[in-house]
């Protein structure tokens, strides 16, 4: 009873990342106006970063623990950095990436393909032996026709923005993989603060050398931004790794996916931007999958708990 409340509690952690990056979409879409997309990645993740240590320091303190051994302290620091340095490196890869490829594409074909992650993790689990049981799998078939219904308006047809996208899909598809091997080894909140100095750090690179980033157009832009650095970096990215923690990452990647849904639904509030019936249905479609993936199923004993912890 107690692991199932544990993975309902996570579910919800997961399930409200995925509303603030949807939300995020129409932050990221007003501060694009202001300055270059590698700018934006460098300052947002930034902020991320320095919004987390306070928090590192507030639970730091509240804990009382036994001091490990010198060995067992350096292993932990050496794991805890090489998560933090690895997530931070794919999750800067992948944003930019997309947002390149967002240049050479429709805004809903990057969506679509982007959330293409919902079938490269499960394959990707199988080399890592990371069972899903039909229901699973069924529930990742919904969820990209549900996807499709959602983001392509027009004929599908692949080009050079659609290649750059499907890279930044397998990147973020590595990135979720990566979450799950060391979030159970580590604080996930300060991994999650490594992560955001290294993506920022390396993100603010080519922003120096390819954009003319201005005080003046940071300051300008200084709601979308801090709600990308606070919220979608500071709080999202870190409630990904605490909610993934446990969970089959094929599952977290479904639950993931409903951004897609919340950035349209954000879209109309926020925007006025119209809902058609075509992207209704697509949002039914992707919430019965997800739905679908939380029943529970039979384990297979010949497979370890691990790799079939499904909801």
């Amino acid at each position: 009873m107690e692991k199932t409340q544990i993975k309902l509690k996570n579910s919800l952690l997961l399930l409200l990342t995925a509303t603030i990056w949807g939300v995020a979409f129409v932050a990221q879409s007003v501060g694009m106006d202001y300055m270059g997309s590698f700018t934006f990645s460098a300052v947002r993740n930034l902020i991320g970063g320095v919004v987390l240590l306070p928090v590192i320091w507030f639970l730091g303190r509240g804990k009382n623990k036994q001091p490990l051994p010198a060995p067992h302290c350096k292993e932990n620091n050496r794991t805890l950095i090489a998560g933090g340095i690895a997530c931070g490196v794919l999750l800067c890869l992948a944003s930019n990436f997309q947002q390149l490829g967002i240049k050479y594409t429709t805004v809903g074909k990057a969506g679509f393909i982007t959330a293409c992650y919902i079938v490269i993790v499960p394959v990707l689990g199988l080399f890592l032996k990371k069972s899903c049981g039909p229901f699973i799998w069924l529930a990742v078939i919904l969820a990209l026709a549900g996807l499709y219904l959602l983001c392509i308006q027009d004929g599908f047809s692949v080009g050079k923005g659609d290649f750059l996208v499907l890279i930044c899909s397998v990147l973020f598809s590595l990135h979720i993989l990566v979450i799950d091997h060391f979030s159970p080894l580590v604080d996930g909140v300060k991994m999650s603060c490594i992560q955001f100095f290294v993506c920022g750090i390396l993100s603010g690179i080519p922003a120096l050398i390819f954009e003319e980033p201005t005080l003046s157009g940071i300051a300008a832009a200084w709601i979308p931004i801090l709600y990308a650095g606070v919220m979608s970096c500071g709080v999202a990215y870190t409630l990904q790794i605490v909610g993934q923690k446990g969970m089959n990452p094929t599952v977290a990647s479904l639950i993931l996916s409903l951004e897609s849904c919340i950035s349209v639904l954000a879209g109309w509030l926020l925007l006025g931007q119209s809902l058609s019936a075509r992207e209704l249905a697509g949002c039914i479609i992707m919430f019965c999958a997800i739905v679908l993936a939380q029943l529970p199923q039979k384990k297979s004993p010949a497979i370890s708990p691990r790799a079939t912890d499904n909801l």
